[in-house]
């Protein structure tokens, strides 16, 4: 019994070791590349032919840039105030030509004015030191309102005892004298009262002229490109910059000047108060 046991087990030893030991794993067949495999039985056989490699086709090229738009119109280059005058209508061209000419005159008659009153300011106070410092009308120092009292009191030389009026009419001589000098030195000032209150209505002419060439150029090139309007109201706009340079300084000028002359014909009158103490007082000595 034992012996049978025995051999039972050896029998079976040989089969367990099998069933224990590892099973080597086939390698994977190779992918294939190339040919198909070769196909199985029962189904007809499928050639595939490999086409050689064909380079990849070029992409296209890129499509042609879009032609370029229309250039698009420029402003002019030649923005100062000469270019903007080349370029204007005759029309505003004569008004800017006659701005300058007003601009330029008002600043002429303000450097001789101003020369002409200062020099004129100087002698007359000169004059009216000398008359307060003067003893008598004969010894005054020579003016045209001394002039004009001497006269007055040659003519009424053969009058009796008339102190009364001869002062009257030497005061009227004096008085004339006095409006005299001081519309005199008003003149020239009258054509910057023009110039001021002129200058800025025919600057808004040009203006006017300018805007309506504009929207002309527009209706023709049938555009509202900036490049077509900007000139003619740059145009427009340089007319009323220099009509309100001309207007202005002419304006202040003559506000100056009306002061000015305002003063000096106070000093004019107290030049002929002077003369006027000196009648009476060669009178009072009579």
């Amino acid at each position: 019994m034992l012996l049978r046991r025995l051999l039972v087990l050896l029998l079976l030893f040989p089969s367990l070791a099998l069933a224990q030991a590892p099973v080597p794993t086939e390698p994977a067949p190779p992918a294939v590349t190339g040919p198909t495999a070769a196909p199985s039985a029962g189904t007809a056989p499928m050639t595939t032919t490999t086409e050689p490699a064909t380079p990849a086709a070029a992409e296209p090229a890129p499509a042609a840039a879009p032609a370029a738009a229309p250039a698009q119109a420029v402003l002019p280059k030649d923005l100062s105030v000469w270019g903007m005058f080349a370029a204007a209508d005759w029309v505003v061209q004569g008004v800017m030509i006659g701005l300058v000419i007003a601009s330029v005159l008002t600043w002429t008659v303000f450097v001789a004015k101003s020369l002409e009153l200062a020099m004129a300011v100087r002698r007359q106070r000169r004059l009216l030191a000398g008359l307060d410092s003067a003893a008598s009308l004969d010894k005054a120092p020579a003016s045209d309102l001394v002039a004009a009292a001497q006269a007055e009191q040659r003519l009424s030389v053969d009058t009796v005892d008339d102190r009364d009026g001869l002062k009257e009419r030497v005061a009227s001589r004096l008085e004339r004298l006095e409006a005299a000098t001081g519309r005199r030195m008003l003149k020239g000032t009258g054509v910057l009262a023009t110039i001021g209150s002129t200058a800025p209505f025919v600057g808004l002419f040009g203006t006017v002229w300018g805007i309506m060439n504009s929207f002309i150029g527009i209706s023709r090139s049938q555009t509202t490109n900036l490049a077509v309007v900007a000139p003619g109201i740059a145009e427009a706009l340089l007319a009323t910059a220099l009509g309100l340079a001309a207007a202005i300084p002419a304006v202040v000028i003559y506000n100056h000047f009306s002061r000015r002359v305002t003063a000096y014909r106070a000093l004019v009158g107290d030049t002929s108060a002077a003369v006027l103490r000196l009648v009476s007082r060669d009178l009072g000595r009579r």
